[in-house]
């Protein structure tokens, strides 16, 4: 089995590295293809030659930049069923949900090209005579993108078609855990009319291309899309040469269920929330609170809902609701996570242990009953599809106990009165709240997070904003008699 080939400027390449990783269907444990693990200067090439097409690609005009950002989007809207099979093989998720990845990243890069003629500037009144202020939005420059295994055909669509609508270059570095996908989309982009050296890909660890892509003093910006600990050495290595970070790190999403909700709305939207991706979204509901009022209801529906959940691999079987986690190690993880919950305590209302499947790394839809907030389970990420529920009197509780979190991603409320939502839109801290539906942002909107779950945004108009620079020209004139 050849490993995939590197993309640097404008070619792809065989890496000189001799160390490979493979990659493994989590629905199969079968390996389906491998990586290499490139080498620095493999990775310099890659920044050097987005360096150079950079400085072609921000002055091609707007219109024309967002012409080819939408050509690219057609290509692979002209191919997604192949990209979904891709990403459910490489990743584990079901077709259905591969599907929707897809079409959501098609139509984040149509999205993005339709900002072609709406990045301005704006001119400034002098405090001086015979003086002008013209404040003009630059490309940053060299944008650097390490792309998650969660996501990872959106997410690689947030950094590449944001840095090409704004004029930058970018070099991505997927998971080593989900290539395929981004290799694949990488000859999409190589039969594009992008300038050589515009986009480039680098795979490999971490510890090495991802360390070089955020200190090189070439870069003007690392993207990473990861966890709390990823990210932290990513902005240790960033400040080595001052570049600028945008970090989209981890959850612990609460989600409110007040005595006014509609319980079989919440109970939908809930469990869609909790077990899309198995539970693998840093946006999904990670902790519930439910008052104490309606607890038992909401349980037993909660754990019907959980029950009537068909785990397996949709490329063979119909039906499917929930794939396989990532890896073994996850697998691991997530049970050794239960099980120190119930040594806390907790009681197990729904699953609480590992699928039985032959192959694959499943794990069973789970509700643990009998969690107090200061348990691990409820301020640790789970990343899995495990609801812990506990209980709540007044809604101040509630709004306290949701806020007293290292996190501050995403968050979610269930309540038909509408002076409960305007109370918890006032008193909440996240970055994105949803009520009365599921955890899923929209790429018109702004997708960040406050505390440790990062720094800067993505989507929306907010979001192109972190791609670009500012600088502000003085001009002066003399009156001519």
């Amino acid at each position: 089995m050849n490993p995939h080939t590197l993309y640097i400027n404008g070619q792809f390449i065989t890496s000189a590295s001799t160390e490979t990783i493979d990659v493994i269907n989590p629905a199969t444990e079968e390996v389906i293809s491998q990586i290499v693990d490139a080498t620095e200067e493999e990775t310099n090439q890659a920044i050097e030659a987005a360096a150079r097409g950079q400085k072609e690609w921000e002055k091609v005009p707007q219109v024309e930049r967002g012409r080819v950002v939408r050509a690219i989007a057609d290509a692979i809207n002209a191919d997604k069923e192949r990209f979904a099979t891709m990403l459910s093989e490489e990743q584990g998720k079901p077709l259905e949900e591969a599907r929707g990845e897809l079409e959501n990243a098609i139509q984040l890069f149509y999205y993005m090209s339709e900002w072609n003629r709406k990045i301005g500037g704006e001119i400034v009144p002098s405090d001086n005579p015979n003086e002008q202020l013209l404040i003009q939005r630059k490309p940053i420059g060299v944008v650097t993108g390490i792309v998650p295994w969660n996501y990872p055909v959106f997410i690689f669509a947030r950094k590449v078609a944001t840095a090409l609508i704004t004029g930058c270059s970018v070099v991505i570095k997927p998971s080593q855990q989900t290539p395929n996908t981004a290799v694949a989309l990488s000859e999409i982009l190589h039969d594009s009319e992008l300038p050589k050296g515009v986009f480039n890909l680098v795979t490999g660890k971490g510890s090495t291309v991802g360390n070089r892509l955020a200190k090189h003093p070439k870069v003007a910006m690392v993207s990473m899309t990861g966890s709390v600990g990823a990210g932290t050495q990513v902005m240790q290595a960033a400040a080595e040469s001052i570049v600028k970070v945008n970090l989209e790190l981890g959850g612990k999403a609460p989600a409110i269920v007040s005595k006014h909700a509609d319980l079989d709305l919440a109970v939908e939207n809930i469990k869609l929330s909790r077990l899309e991706n198995a539970g693998q979204a840093c946006i999904c509901a990670e902790r519930l609170y439910v008052h104490e009022d309606v607890a038992d209801e909401l349980n037993d529906k909660l754990k019907n809902a959980f029950d009537d959940t068909k785990l397996g691999y949709s490329i063979q079987e119909e039906g499917v609701d929930m794939g396989p986690l990532s890896s073994s190690e996850h697998l691991d993880q997530v049970a050794d996570v239960v099980e120190a919950a119930k040594e806390q305590g907790a009681k197990v209302l729904a699953g609480g242990k590992r699928g039985s499947q032959d192959k694959g790394y499943y794990y069973e839809p789970t509700i643990l009953t009998n969690v107090e907030h200061d348990m691990e389970i409820m301020k640790e990420e789970i990343f899995g599809p495990v609801l812990p529920i506990t209980t709540f009197t007044t809604l101040e509780e509630a709004i306290d106990l949701a806020n007293d979190s290292i996190y501050g991603l995403s968050s979610s409320l269930y309540s038909d009165n509408y002076n409960e939502v305007m109370q918890v839109a006032r008193d909440l801290h996240y970055g994105e709240t949803y009520v009365n539906r599921e955890n899923g942002e929209a790429i018109q909107g702004y997708h960040a997070g406050m505390r440790q779950s990062g720094i800067g945004g993505t989507d929306g108009k907010n979001g192109i904003d972190d791609f670009l620079s500012t600088q502000v020209m003085y001009l002066q004139f003399k009156e001519q008699n």
